[in-house]
């Protein structure tokens, strides 16, 4: 038996559920996790599952599975966004599970079912639909995380009402394979028209905050303040100098967030709070990383008079892909795009990172346009997404 996907319905539907959450700014969506927009597009979707032929079933977090009859491979993502989202994000994924579950159904084999995972974008947390779903985080502590508004999870999942049926057990399922945009500059700028790849890297985030006094912007001489911003840039440049001979080309490391108290112009800074994000595929890596922060912010901590004080480490391990499953993807991208095909980390978060905890996992990217997501402008040629789609219907075909 053959899965024969049909690109012009693949494609009809990927613009369909951009339709739900539009931005009116290019093909930019706006679809959080739990807002109407979000439950609308899982509907529709539900109603796509049913007429394929597949089982619709929501869990209490939202997940959305399509269930084939019996054991099962996985395919899917998510579909919710970020803020400002594009429209390829998690639902290429998804659309294309739903493609190539919908046609192994009419070929009558292999079984394919399907997910949607909730709140990947992280309104609550870090991939918290697939967190909770594979054990990782418990129904309860998700339920107490809040977005920005202070909304928690579990008041905001209540707009799920009725359409929560009950749990999915993930040993149904044999395996999870997820494709998505690369979200990175690689495959656009190399040329290549598919990206296998061979792990997920881990991720450690905490907080640093630097305590020293606050004071008047005028009448305090540069040599006595104690002032916790010039800290915080103090160490971002010997950070970027000491890790030059740790890192590799594809280590990345972020102070995405600053805040500063009291935060006014005329006042010397007491109180700096920032965050600290570093990822790599090596765990022994990451520990050295961390050491190297530790004690950079204790040195100039020490050096300018300041308290020091480190928030709670976060963060989720690498993860190697499955040999089997990424073997019939490499395979599978010779077959469809010969030579046009890499293997390659990601350096992002998925759900497959989640998943893996109990079953074998790979993923698939497709070239960004321009390295560009998270943003309005987000995009993929649409052949690409053509050829990705095939990829990954030939791996499945190659699985059996």
């Amino acid at each position: 038996m053959t899965i024969a996907v049909q690109p012009d319905r693949f494609l009809a539907d990927l613009h369909k559920l951009r339709s739900f959450g539009a931005s009116g700014t290019g093909k930019g969506v706006v679809r959080r996790a739990y807002t109407p927009p979000d439950l609308e597009a899982r509907d529709w979707l539900a109603g796509q599952i049913a007429a394929a032929g597949l089982t619709p079933k929501v869990d209490e977090m939202g997940n959305l599975f399509g269930l084939a009859e019996g054991p099962s491979l996985l395919l899917g993502s998510h579909s919710d966004t970020q803020p400002e989202g594009g429209w390829l994000d998690g639902a290429l994924g998804v659309i294309a599970a739903l493609e190539i579950a919908r046609a192994a159904k009419e070929a009558g084999g292999p079984a394919v079912s399907m997910v949607s995972f909730e709140d990947e974008e992280g309104r609550f947390g870090v991939t918290t639909g697939s967190a909770v779903w594979s054990g990782h985080m418990s129904q309860e502590a998700a339920d107490r995380l809040t977005d920005t508004d202070g909304v928690t999870l579990a008041e905001a999942r209540k707009a799920l009402g009725e359409r929560v049926s009950g749990p999915v057990d993930p040993s149904r399922f044999t395996g999870f394979m997820e494709m998505h945009i690369e979200q990175g500059p690689w495959l656009d700028t190399e040329g290549d028209g598919i990206g296998v790849v061979t792990d997920i890297v881990g991720i450690r985030n905490m907080t640093i905050t630097f305590d020293g006094q606050q004071n008047h912007a005028g009448t305090t001489p540069m040599h006595l303040r104690k002032d916790a911003f010039q800290a915080v840039a103090s160490f971002v440049a010997r950070i970027n100098d000491r890790f030059r001979n740790v890192v590799t080309p594809a280590t990345v490391w972020t102070n995405g967030h600053v805040s500063l108290h009291p935060n006014a112009s005329s006042v010397v800074p007491g109180k700096a709070v920032f965050s600290m994000q570093w990822r790599d595929a090596e765990i022994e890596r990451m520990a050295r990383m961390e050491t190297i922060i530790r004690d950079t912010a204790a040195e100039v901590a020490e050096e300018r008079g300041l308290g020091l004080e480190f928030g709670k480490m976060l963060g989720l391990e690498p993860v190697e892909m499955d040999a089997r499953l990424k073997g019939a993807l490499c395979d599978a991208a010779e077959a469809v795009a010969p030579g046009k095909w890499r293997q390659m980390p990601s350096g992002a978060l998925h759900d497959s990172t989640n998943v893996a905890q109990h079953m074998p996992v790979a993923m698939l990217f497709v070239p960004s346009i321009g390295g560009i997501s998270h943003d309005f402008a987000e995009d993929t040629a649409e052949d690409d997404l053509v050829t990705g789609l095939k990829v990954l219907a030939d791996a499945v075909n190659r699985l059996g």
